[in-house]
């Protein structure tokens, strides 16, 4: 009898690198998260790139309009801070734009701290969506990695508002929209009533960008459709909208 020939598998398809990967994040994004969900999870080029961009964006805040501008122009676009800050006597006028400065200042360059730990919140509450309610098999790392890569619309944002931010009157610098990526950018935040605001500052086309990203990874590395992964997705991000616009309403 004649033995039967064995056949060897056909050997694994070599992985993306790093810059295929990020590339492929805004050309051909199956192809980044398909290569997520066969087991390469590493996600550490686009944490650097966006922690970059920040940073740059950090730079031409301080150097061209000043962190205590900013502090002073933000409590003037807050009717109530506003009032707030006038009704202060001058020491404690002075203590309050610094404090602010100092949060925003701080909150800035914390930035790598910041991307790691809402990455995290979100992967967290994602990844159990995603796995109990929708039945899928997603890791924690592969979900992990998909919101690091769909985050990265968040570069082009950056860079734009590093532009934006050099050729802008510092007195006019508007930190909650430094750069013209959502509706909100293109109303006065004094004159605009502050529901109307807070969902036009929402409606962010990179924002819109990177969760129709995250949603279609997020489906991938579950091994479901993606109806699934925009559910899940999309159905976070109204509720937290609907909530920020109910509570700027309230709060006036």
């Amino acid at each position: 009898m004649t033995e039967p020939i064995a056949f060897a598998p056909p050997p694994a398809a070599p992985g993306l690198t790093q810059w295929q990967r990020v590339s492929n994040t805004f050309t051909a994004p199956s192809a980044t998260f398909n290569d997520i969900a066969r087991g390469n999870k590493s996600w550490w080029l686009p944490f650097v790139l966006m922690v970059a961009c920040a940073y740059l964006l950090f730079a031409v805040i301080t150097v061209h309009v000043g962190w205590n501008q900013v502090a002073e122009n933000t409590m003037h676009m807050n009717a109530k801070a506003e009032a707030k800050l006038a009704q202060a006597p001058p020491e404690q006028r002075d203590k309050i734009v610094t404090m602010t400065q100092y949060s925003m200042e701080g909150s800035f360059a914390a930035t790598p701290v910041l991307v790691l730990l809402i990455g995290v919140i979100v992967s967290a509450v994602l990844w159990g969506t995603i796995n109990f309610a929708f039945g899928g098999k997603a890791s924690f790392p592969a979900v992990f990695s998909v919101w690091m890569f769909a985050s990265l619309p968040g570069v082009i944002k950056s860079i734009l508002g590093s532009l934006v931010s050099w050729f802008t009157v510092p007195d006019s610098f508007n930190l909650a929209n430094f750069a013209p990526t959502n509706l909100g950018a293109f109303l006065s935040p004094t004159e605009t009533n502050a529901a109307i605001y807070k969902l036009a500052t929402a409606l962010d086309f990179t924002t819109i960008w990177s969760m129709a990203l995250l949603s279609i990874g997020l489906a991938t590395v579950a091994g479901l459709k993606r109806n699934s992964g925009y559910i899940t997705v999309f159905g976070w991000w109204v509720l937290i909208t609907l909530i920020g616009v109910g509570w700027a309403a309230v709060a006036g």
